[in-house]
């Protein structure tokens, strides 16, 4: 799956936004975004075969986070410039979302 089949519906580009804040876990991101749990497992499945989101469990709770910063950037005319990239986390940057 690419890059751009993952992010290219309305609701999987509304998570990576909202796990940007931070680390959470499914029923409160589906409340954040405003979907069914079952929705939300549907997206973030794909988003985690795309390698963009993984999860880790802190009790009963199933969480998921970023594992990839995500750069979207489009420009108008006369550039058209179109880029959508998406890099590995530092683990420094992303300490304090660390599997407890």
């Amino acid at each position: 799956m690419t890059l751009l089949d993952a992010l290219g519906n309305g609701t999987r580009l509304a998570i990576p936004r909202e796990l940007s804040r931070e680390p959470m876990y499914v029923s409160e991101l589906a409340a954040e975004i405003g979907m069914d749990g079952k929705t939300a497992v549907h997206h973030l499945s794909t988003l985690e075969e795309a390698g963009l989101v993984d999860r880790y469990r802190r009790g009963n709770r199933k969480y998921y986070r970023l594992t990839r910063r995500i750069e979207l950037r489009i420009a108008p005319p006369p550039e058209r410039t179109f880029l959508l990239q998406a890099d590995t986390l530092d683990d420094e940057t992303d300490s304090d979302s660390a599997d407890p």
